[in-house]
């Protein structure tokens, strides 16, 4: 057992608590209050630092491309057929690459990590915290989303092998050509299941998609431009399907449509170049402009194109350009507990929940802000 004293509780509303007390047991948070009862715990003296809930990266390829290194670990794209459902995060996933300490280091405690966008169905993502040193101890959902990818990765990847899709005509067409595929391996397996004789020949792939049509997991879709997040949209509505709008970069510009239809936009990476056409308006403005208009959303790394433990520079930069302050936290929180599902895990500092907390020496958004000690599930992984 352990017990946080004296810390100065940041509340989700962006009001402070001081002088707070934080019971932890079987890596759980069991108590909240003043002047806590020590009883046989091991105590930490926060000294009247900021505890705030450890932040989460929605989206990102934490381990799936090492760092400092090419080829031979890059594990992110199986980009030699443009379906690849049945490719499963958890196996290309290194977590003694150093870019998990510097995740934790930087108080970043969980992220949902998996392919890239090369393919316009890459495999299933998983959420995992950012401390151990074997993968299966480290999950918290897998699988948890398929990921699916529209706009220029696929064309460029596929053109080049002279393969379809050539077009963004031909990234939707193959999608559907799968979903509806793979509706009709379940309709017959799912209709079959009491005549062996009459259950559809195994198929990896259509297997991998149950999970989606079935809706519990979404389709966790790559997509920049205006025309590519509505066509995601179009393909999610026609299969009845669970979706959340990955990049979102121009969503800024038609925020009208995408209130009205509901799906949550994990936005970013916005801390970066230009480096291809469909991403000619990006800029940090996108997620207060989606926030003003009602929708929620997360902020995102896409790791490694941003480091990860820059998530909080990347909310706060959202911050000065129009997201309101508390609102940035509940990205890199809250919002991105909410939309991956996990909210019942992480995302705020309350009973019950995974001790995932951070101690920070001032508000995480100061530039000079710096990491005291951070915790997951109830063990110190980093301390200054």
């Amino acid at each position: 057992m352990k017990l946080i004293q004296n810390a100065t509780l940041y509340q989700l509303s962006g009001h402070l608590l001081a002088n707070q007390d934080i019971r932890i047991e079987n890596g759980k948070i069991t108590e909240i209050g003043s002047d806590l009862p020590v009883n046989d715990c091991t105590v930490i003296d926060a000294q009247d630092a900021l505890l705030f809930p450890g932040f989460i990266d929605a989206h990102c390829h934490l381990g799936m491309w090492e760092d400092g290194i090419g080829f031979e670990g890059a594990d992110g794209n199986e980009s030699v057929d443009p379906v690849t459902p049945h490719m499963r995060a958890i196996d290309g996933i290194n977590p003694m690459d150093r870019t998990f300490e510097e995740a934790r280091n930087g108080g970043i405690t969980a992220c949902a990590t998996g392919p890239g966008s090369a393919n316009v169905i890459g495999g299933t993502f998983v959420a995992i915290k950012t401390a151990g040193n074997r993968i299966d101890d480290m999950v918290l959902q897998d699988p948890l989303a398929m990921k699916c990818a529209f706009g220029e990765n696929p064309k460029r990847v596929y053109s080049e092998q002279k393969k379809t899709p050539y077009t963004r005509m031909g990234t939707a067409a193959t999608l559907r050509n799968t979903l509806f595929q793979a509706k009709e391996y379940w309709t017959k397996k799912d209709s079959n299941r009491n005549d062996p004789n009459k259950q559809p020949a195994f198929d990896m792939k259509l297997e991998a998609l149950g999970p989606v049509l079935k809706r519990e997991i979404p389709l966790k879709a790559h997509a920049h431009r205006a025309d590519d997040i509505l066509t995601a949209i179009r393909i999610a509505k026609e299969f009845d399907l669970k979706l959340t709008l990955d990049h979102c970069t121009e969503g800024h510009l038609i925020a009208d449509h995408l209130v009205k239809e509901g799906y949550p936009a994990l936005v970013g990476p916005s801390l970066s170049e230009r480096s291809k056409f469909e991403l000619k308006n990006l800029t940090f403005e996108t997620p207060g402009i989606l926030h003003q208009a009602g929708m929620k959303i997360a902020i995102i790394t896409d790791s490694p194109v941003i480091p990860l433990q820059y998530l909080p520079l990347c909310a706060s930069l959202a911050s000065k350009h129009g997201l309101p302050k508390e609102e940035a936290i509940k990205a890199i929180t809250i919002n991105a507990a909410e939309i991956l599902g996990l909210d019942d895990r992480i995302g705020s500092i309350e009973i019950g929940k995974d001790a995932d907390l951070v101690l920070w020496d001032q508000h995480p958004f100061q530039y000079d802000a710096k990491v005291l000690m951070t915790l997951i599930n109830g063990e110190v992984v980093y301390k200054a």
